[in-house]
């Protein structure tokens, strides 16, 4: 029997967003990537939230201005191992809900603005009964921009720029065939200045796009672009 939606938790780890998305200077300054870290964030919390029937969603993070977001989204704010990197945050959120007994984790990141949710709906109703685990690469197939594990805890998961096929060996390893979904929402993160204007030029209804439209984005790449 597949798993209940109620029985998965989305966890979302976030780093402290004065330091995130450094790769995007000089395409954003400064003063702005923080905010533009917290609007994608804000358009991922709110696709989760309106998925119908997850138990739950956690932000791994020790950053005050994603909390207080995140609880305003209804967001549990985890806090072990948030400051040591993506891995050892969704470790130990990992830890938690297994000791809590909860069946499984759908681990994403803040910064696919594009993800919807049928797009989350789909993969977890895909999702296989455990032991499973159910990946959405990102548009390179490169990176792992969503996972489904079950239980929280039965494949160990490290992230980086190449994690796609190394997460595959892992669940073989651990002895679960993996299930590969594609989603064009969830395989559109924005890490750079390329992933931007790729993200900018689909033109779509989201807080990110509008923010990015409020301060003249298209002009920073431009400027970006003649630098190079």
């Amino acid at each position: 029997m597949r798993p209940s939606a109620l029985d998965i938790w989305a966890v979302i780890p976030v780093k402290e967003t004065p330091h995130a998305k450094r790769r995007l200077w000089p395409s954003v300054p400064a003063y702005l990537r923080e905010q533009l870290v917290l609007t994608m964030l804000e358009d991922v919390l709110m696709v989760v939230s309106r998925v119908p029937g997850l138990a739950g969603i956690a932000l791994v993070t020790l950053d005050a201005k994603a909390s207080s977001l995140g609880q305003s989204y209804g967001a549990r704010i985890l806090t072990e191992d948030a400051r040591d990197g993506h891995t050892p945050a969704v470790a130990a959120a990992a830890r938690r809900l297994a000791a809590e007994g909860v069946g499984g984790m759908m681990q994403l990141p803040g910064d696919i603005p594009l993800v919807t949710a049928q797009e989350i709906s789909l993969v977890v109703s895909m999702h296989r009964a455990a032991p499973s685990f159910t990946i959405v690469p990102s548009h390179d197939d490169r990176g792992s921009n969503t996972i489904v594990v079950s239980p929280p805890n039965a494949v160990p998961l490290t992230f980086g720029d190449d994690s796609f096929l190394p997460h595959l060996r892992t669940a073989r390893r651990c002895g679960i065939e993996p299930l590969v979904l594609r989603q064009p929402g969830i395989a559109r993160d924005v890490d750079n200045a390329e992933d931007l204007d790729a993200f900018a030029r689909v033109r779509s209804a989201t807080r990110t796009q509008a923010f990015l439209d409020g301060n003249s984005f298209a002009d920073w790449l431009r400027i970006a672009d003649a630098r190079v």
